[in-house]
């Protein structure tokens, strides 16, 4: 995966005129100006509306609605807790809570220092082996505060 570029407007352009056409088409162009820039600022959000003919409570509302969507850009690392149902019996509420008091954030936030971002998942397929993670693109399983903490700390 390649790193963001920086936010213009007329990059965010060419990727609406290119996706356009797509039946559905407004959550493919999110995502694909995420993918670009790392993050959907509010303009975009406006571009796409106008584009689509769509309001821009529409189109705000297809972009909160999916939890991978954000509005400022990641950390340099996004970590994903589980939250689902057999991580959750598994302590990993517990875990999360313990998480977010390390690096000082809550769910959604990035570290000050840019390293981290934390998120919550609802199910990373890894029941057998919770609580589970996404560390980046590694998931990893059969968490504890020990290996979650080293996780936290080797991210760059």
């Amino acid at each position: 995966m390649s790193a963001p570029i920086a936010w213009t407007p007329a990059r965010a352009a060419e990727i609406i005129l290119s996706l356009k056409h797509l039946d559905g088409a407004c959550l493919p162009i999110l995502r694909a100006i995420q993918a670009e820039f790392g993050h959907v600022p509010p303009e975009a959000v406006a571009m796409v509306a106008d584009a689509l003919n769509l309001s821009r409570a529409e189109v705000h509302g297809t972009f909160s609605f999916y939890h991978d969507l954000r509005a400022e850009p990641a950390g340099r690392t996004v970590v994903k807790l589980c939250r689902a149902e057999a991580c959750q019996a598994m302590g990993g509420d517990a875990l999360a809570e313990r998480a977010m008091r390390k690096i000082g954030v809550d769910w959604h936030g990035t570290t000050a220092d840019g390293r981290v971002t934390l998120e919550p998942a609802f199910c990373l397929g890894l029941c057998s082996t919770a609580p589970a993670a996404m560390v980046g693109e590694r998931v990893v399983g059969r968490l504890d505060e020990t290996t979650l903490g080293r996780l936290l700390d080797a991210a760059p």
